[in-house]
This record gives structure tokens, sequence and C-alpha cells, in this order.
């Protein structure tokens, strides 16, 4: 599968498997020339796959702040080439025959870069540094722990290369950058489109279908480095959603003088995303949404996926649990799981990665990886939702410090300033100021608490202003709610009872899977039961680490019968009162079926 779904073209060579591997603990190797390739190094490493993890076939979990990779390649023919890396965590620079050709910082973002330059006669030698310093809290990390064991929410670190890499042949003019903007309420998109190289007698032909029916197939001179243009798409019910996730197909190319230069491929979706009246919207209508928190963690390869079938399993089982949508937390997914997302029917939150300390300098470095995540993701649409920060991480004084509260506001106004087409939570969780839609995380094990802070406006104002439910204030300032939809977004977090020894955590014990479901059906009853809340988000997807309270195991094994899980989570929720009218019409169909 194509490691960037969304733009594709038949040629591309992909750089995974085996290369050369050495640690540098001393940061000797600048100094030495490593960067040059003369000498072999000492280890073998299986990219993408972490050095920490088994898969890599290193498996050294201890910290190691400097990492070298080195390969060779033979350059495939084009014009010009460029090397592409979904990820390398945290600072990258990259050598291609000895020549620096790329530096880059941050861990969850992708980039690539032009190496024709570099290029010599015969073999390349590709040259990669990576530095993931432990004791750098104010660096965006997520949950990888900075202490040498997992522990409580923490997991293994994931240093260096863990996203796919691989090279593109590209002709000398060509597509580099596509963004589609939808519109489902106008039947139309937007595209806009970057372009390297000459524009001189240049025009972008763009077409559009859905099967076999042309939708649209028009031609626009280009004449700049961007393109932008609204198209009309013919009448038709042409919109996605989970339940029907129709994807538009498109073809682009560059024509110059009557001869095609550049040929990609692409797709989105038509559907329009937005909070009103305290209600999430999808496509004009209200959407409860039911979501599983999940890490993106599995126990051999860390947070690089086994496998690309990995990938879409992921998405299958959160449809099989009856799930309408995930938040992958505090990591930047592989495009290819967005793919599937898209493709299967499922809505996403798109989350960042967060530091743990507030610096100066971590601001800067947080907005630039977070405005190159933003853009990678904008024309997937799975994503519905931007999460820039997670429970004030990175910005742990929010309640005295003018400073950390500025930097969370202008992330959620820089956001929307990228793209405004969706919402934005300026702080998942508690201490929050702006935001789309306000989010609680409430770990209470009892119903009946959930019920008494969230079944009544009344109680919902005390929740949100003087009463806590975690740890914090929910909101900042004084909380007078306009149209943002209250969603509780993370709660349950149920385990079973450890055995003796064992390291665990989970933020309420069962005895058994008995326990366990009919615990589970409880909260989720008292959430849907609830007309003032307008969705929710279970903890967890799996076990991961010693976090044992997935609904599934760390091998995606249910912990639980899934269509049991799947009934709970498909109940009708008071907020959405059409979700019960159309529960009660297929159940007549049922009947009528004689099912």
């Amino acid at each position: 599968m194509h490691p960037r779904p969304q733009l594709t073209r038949e040629q591309w060579q992909d750089l995974c498997g085996d290369w050369e591997f050495a640690h540098d603990d001393e940061d000797t190797g600048l100094l030495a020339g490593w960067w040059r390739g003369d000498e072999p190094f000492d280890r073998v490493i299986t990219v993408p796959f972490p050095p920490e993890s088994s898969a890599s076939g290193v498996h050294d979990p201890a910290p190691h702040p400097i990492v070298w990779y080195r390969r060779t390649f033979t350059a495939p023919a084009g014009e010009r080439l460029l090397l592409h890396f979904g990820a390398v965590d945290y600072r990258a620079r990259v050598w291609v025959n000895g020549t620096e050709v790329a530096a880059h910082v941050g861990g969850h973002a992708p980039f690539q870069v032009d190496i024709t330059h570099a290029l010599a006669a015969g073999e390349q030698i590709l040259v990669v540094r990576a530095e993931d310093r432990v004791d750098d809290l104010t660096q965006p990390r997520g949950k990888q722990y900075w202490e040498p064991t997992p522990d409580v929410i923490w997991y293994h670190r994931t240093t260096g290369i863990w996203q796919p890499v691989w090279l593109e042949p590209v002709p000398a003019t060509h597509l580099a950058e596509l963004t589609w903007f939808p519109s489902a309420a106008t039947n139309s998109v937007t595209v806009r489109a970057g372009i390297a190289g000459r524009a001189d007698d240049l025009s972008l032909r763009v077409r559009l279908t859905t099967g076999d029916r042309v939708l649209a197939d028009d031609r626009y001179r280009v004449d700049g480095p961007e393109l932008t243009r609204t198209i009309t798409l013919p009448r038709g019910d042409f919109r996605w959603s989970p339940g029907d996730p129709r994807l538009i197909d498109a073809e682009l190319s560059l024509v110059r003088g009557g001869e095609t230069v550049d040929e990609t491929r692409s797709y989105f979706g038509l559907r329009d995303v937005g909070v009103k009246d305290g209600r999430f919207i999808l496509n004009g209508e209200r959407m409860f949404l039911r979501l599983v928190l999940a890490q993106g963690y599995w126990p051999s390869s860390h947070l690089a996926a086994p496998s690309e079938d990995a990938l879409r399993r992921e998405v299958e089982l959160i449809r099989e649990l009856g799930f309408n949508g995930v938040r992958v937390h505090q990591k930047v997914e592989d495009p290819r799981f967005l793919y599937w997302c898209d493709r299967l029917g499922l809505v996403m939150w798109g989350e960042m990665a967060n530091a743990y300390e507030y610096s100066v300098n971590g601001v800067a470095r947080f907005t630039a990886e977070w405005l190159e995540v933003v853009r990678r993701d904008v024309s997937h649409p799975c994503v519905v939702t931007w999460v820039p920060v997670n429970e004030s991480w990175g910005t742990p004084a929010l309640w005295a410090d003018p400073r950390q509260r500025h930097f969370l506001e202008s992330v959620y106004h820089l956001t929307h300033a990228v793209d405004g087409t969706r919402p934005v939570i300026s702080n998942d969780g508690w201490e929050m100021a702006t935001s789309d839609i306000w989010t609680v995380h409430d770990y209470s094990p009892s119903a009946e608490d959930l019920t008494s802070r969230y079944g009544t406006a009344k109680a919902v104002e005390a929740a949100l202003g003087r009463d806590w439910p975690g740890v914090r204030r929910v909101h900042l300032g004084d909380p007078v709610r306009g149209d943002q939809p209250l969603m509780v977004t993370e709660f349950g977090g149920l385990s079973y009872t450890p055995e003796a020894g064992e390291r665990w955590f989970g933020y309420r014990t069962v005895a058994n899977a008995e326990d366990l479901l009919a615990a589970y059906e409880r909260l989720v009853t008292a959430l849907v039961g609830s007309d003032q809340v307008a969705g929710y988000c279970y903890t967890q997807l799996t076990d991961t680490e010693q976090e044992v309270n997935g609904l599934l195991t760390e091998s995606r094994e249910p912990k639980v019968d899934p269509a049991e899980i799947r009934r709970i989570n498909t109940l009708p929720a008071a907020s959405v009162p059409t979700e019960r009218l159309a529960q009660l019409v297929e159940q007549a169909r049922q009947r009528s079926r004689g099912e």
C-alpha cells in the first residue's frame, strides 16, 4: 500500500527493511564522519521499527540519545528524486553520498527532500542520524516514558525511524502538495494544488469519479506555484459518513502543450462537520459520538504498526465493537490508518503528542510540528476534530501562568487559521478556555455519579465550574455555554484484578469478564441517557504494557463478547432523539423479514 494514500504515483520505491545501525551514546559520530558512509555500522535494524522494539531486531529499550542508520539503494529513473520519511523521532539529519540533504525537527510529522543534486553514479549511500533526548521534557513525546521502565500510563520510547521511508521519482514539474476542502452543504469541493517546477504554459486537469460515474473533468490554467479552484458536483447524494463511507476518487494531471508531464491519484470524502446547539453535527444532522481511546501501540513494534494489515484490522476491530469513532491518543497515526478510517467508515480525532514541561523553545517546536501534522491530515474525511493539547500536558501551570494560557489559546486560533472546517478542542479533559467542544475526563467508578454530574443542565454547569470531576477545574473562566457540545472524552478504564506480583494500571478493578461487561453497560447507559451529553470516549481499546484497562488484550483478543459491547455502544442517545426512532424503524424491518 502506498505510504501516502491521498497523493499517489505508480512509481515509488520502498526503503523499509534491513539497514545498518549504530548507537552513538558519546556523540562522536559527527566528528568521526559517520555521515560519509566509509565504515559499516555494528548492528542491523529492520526499518521502520524503533530500536527499542523486538520487531526491529535490536530490541534495546535502554536510553540511547543518538542513533545512526545507513543503507544503499539504486536510484530509480526520473528527472527528480524525492526521499520521504513518514516520521523520525526526534531530530533528524540526512546525508546522501556524503552530502547533507535534510534536517528536520519533530518526531511525529513527515518530511521529504529532493536529493537529485546529491546522486552519484551507481549505488547510492543513505545515512540518517536521529537524536532523541530522554531528559528533554519540553520535547513533544506523548506516552513515551523518560524513565527506563514503563510505568502507570507511559510506555517504551520510540527512537529514530518509526514510519515508512521511500523514494519517489518525479518530473521536474510536478504536483508537490494537494489539499481537499469539501462542502456537502454546497455539493462542492475546493482543491488546492502546490506545484513544483516551471508553471509556464501549464494546466491542471482534475477528473473526479465515483464508481463508473464521472462527476467532473475540468482543466485549469496554472499561473504560479499554487492553484485553488472550487468544483461543483452534479446532483446526487455523494456524502461521506461512518454508516455510508462513500469516497470520491480523483485523477490529477499536469499538462503542458498537450503533453501530460505528471499524473497522480487521490480521493476525498464529501462531508461537513461542526457544532450547533450543544450537539456535534455531521452533514447537517446531529450525531452522537461513540469513541474509544486507542494508543496505537503494539507489544512487538511499539508506536510503529507491525504490518499494513494491522492498521486495517485495528479499524475493523473498533467498528466491530460498535464504536463510530476513535481518538488515537498522544500520537499522530500512520496515514494508512487514516485511509482505512476513510474507507471503512470511522471518525477520528486528530491529536498531537505533547510535552510535559513548558518553555519558549518548546512552544516554537510544538507549533511548527503541529502545523505540519494539520497540513498532512487536513484532507482526510475521517478527521472531524483537532486536539492539539491533552490535560494541560506541556502547560502544567495554566491556572497561574498567563503565558501558558496565551499559548493554549493561540494554538486554538492558529489551527482554525489553517483549517476552518473542523471543531478544535484547545485542551482536552480540563482547564479549557476557548474551545469548540467542552470535554471532561471523569473516571468515576459509579454510574450514579455520572448521572448526578451530567444528567441536567444545572448539574453540568456545576461540574464545569465549581465542582471538579477530575484533578483540575474543567473551565478556566466563567463557563457560559454557547453552541459547544459537552462530551465525556475519557471514562471507564476498567481492568481485571491483577495476578500476584503483576505490574498493572487501571482506573477501576473488576473481578472478571462478566463484571467488566456489567460495569461498562452501567457507565455507558448513564452517559447516553443524558440529554446534556453529546458523545463519549471510553478508555481504552487495548491493554498497553502495564496499562491493562482495554476491552481487548494487547494481542487484540476480546476480553468480553464483542457483540455485547456493540449492543451497548449502539444504545440510542437521549441527546439525539432520532436515534431511537431509527432503532424502532430497523426493528420493524427485521420483524417484517422474519428475523
